[in-house]
């Protein structure tokens, strides 16, 4: 009887990893994300969820011809429901308004909802469903991009979703501390042939070619790229931004599980000089997340490395600054998950101003966090040795 159930455990586990090793291929060959042009245009940065769904709101009641928007978590909460009456009133004045959100992210949302959405003319489709024949793969492959796009003209992306949390309305998140980018023009093509193709393999709409959906292709003002992700190219991207470092590093992300070749990188890095300051949150929102980083925490302390530990509410915020002449502001995560499995987008600003702006940002963040220490991660500590190892074996999934 042993050795059945451990047959049928054995046999369950491979199958696992065929299933998810599988889809994972099948879907880079069909995936055709690569890098944007360089664009440029005006960029702004927003770190408050208050003042970004203001200004979010205001630009959507001003939509005139169409609304395209992408998020990974829509919830049925107050900000959710005000955002979904906002759509509404757009769509029954006669703007065209599309909303795609991926379906394990918005399990929250109700079949009510989507038929009443449905029925006011907003065409609604749920992204990345899970399905077979890669049923485990499909679970775990999210659509984590968040984008909107405005009559062609206004385009945004970052970390923030919707639900009460991102506005301070969590009991222990709050205040949420994000990146969002406000962007115009030739990016914001970029991000409408991004959402477009997601749209068609979501709702299997082909709107590409249609004539509405050409965006202005104005270029002035900071120098930017848009790049989009499907579990791959991401960690290729990310290596390519390492190895230009010089001088300084920042990496500030809710999640740190690096993949074994962007550990080596950044261990590289320190070796040559480059200074690495890595922001974390202080506070956990899954389990396990805290204890997968710190293997590697422990050894980029040891090397050199500063690691801080954000204090004034939780720290959600995906960004890299690469010495002065990079910053990288999206949706994805430094950990495998994005590495390898979600769909992501982020953008990589090239712009004096929004390098100044963005190590301002982060300066402001270290002075509000606190620094881990070598000596609090070597103690001893039974509990914690256990989540660690338990993180270990699920650092992808994390």
């Amino acid at each position: 009887m042993v050795f059945f159930l451990i047959a049928c455990l054995a046999l369950f586990l491979a199958w696992l990893h065929a299933d998810l090793q599988l889809g994972r291929r099948k879907r880079i060959m069909e995936n055709g994300f690569s890098p944007m042009p360089r664009r440029e245009g005006t960029i702004r940065i927003f770190t408050s969820g208050g003042e970004l769904f203001k200004d979010y709101f205001e630009e959507l009641r001003q939509a005139e011809r169409y609304i395209h928007v992408l998020f990974y978590i829509v919830k049925e909460d107050a900000l959710s429901q005000e955002f979904f009456d906002l759509l509404r009133e757009k769509a029954r004045s006669g703007v065209e308004v599309r909303l795609l959100v991926d379906r394990i992210g918005g399990m929250a949302i109700k079949k009510e909802t989507v038929s009443t959405l449905k029925k006011d003319g907003i065409h609604f489709a749920f992204s990345h469903k899970p399905k077979l024949p890669f049923l485990f793969y499909t679970l775990q492959a999210r659509n984590h991009r968040k984008i909107t796009i405005i009559d062609g003209k206004i385009g945004y992306l970052g970390g923030y979703n919707v639900g009460n949390e991102y506005i301070g309305g969590h009991p222990k998140l709050s205040p949420w501390r994000d990146y969002h980018l406000k962007l115009t023009g030739g990016s914001v093509q970029d991000l409408q042939e991004v959402f477009l193709i997601d749209w068609k393999e979501s709702a299997g709409e082909d709107l590409r070619k249609h004539p509405l959906y050409f965006c202005e292709k104005r270029d002035s003002g900071a120098e930017h790229q848009i790049v989009p992700t499907s579990g791959f190219l991401l960690e290729e991207m990310s290596l390519g931004l390492f190895k230009t470092a010089n001088e300084r590093i920042i990496i500030g992300s809710p999640y740190f599980i690096p993949s074994k070749k962007l550990f080596a990188e950044l261990l590289a890095c320190l070796g040559r000089g480059v200074s690495l300051t890595i922001i974390v949150p202080a506070i956990a929102d899954h389990p396990f997340v805290q204890e997968g980083s710190y293997r590697y925490l422990r050894r980029l302390i040891k090397e050199g490395a500063r690691v801080y530990q954000y204090m004034n509410g939780f720290y959600h915020a995906k960004t890299l600054l690469i010495d002065d002449a990079v910053c990288d502001i999206g949706s994805a995560n430094f950990d495998k998950r994005s590495l390898f499995l979600n769909s992501e987008i982020n953008c990589y600003m090239f712009g004096e101003q929004q390098i100044s702006e963005a190590a301002s940002i982060l300066k402001n963040d270290i002075n509000s966090s606190r620094e881990l220490k070598l000596s609090v991660l070597e103690k001893p500590d039974f509990r914690r040795s256990v989540k660690e190892l338990i993180a270990r074996a699920l650092s992808l999934f994390l």
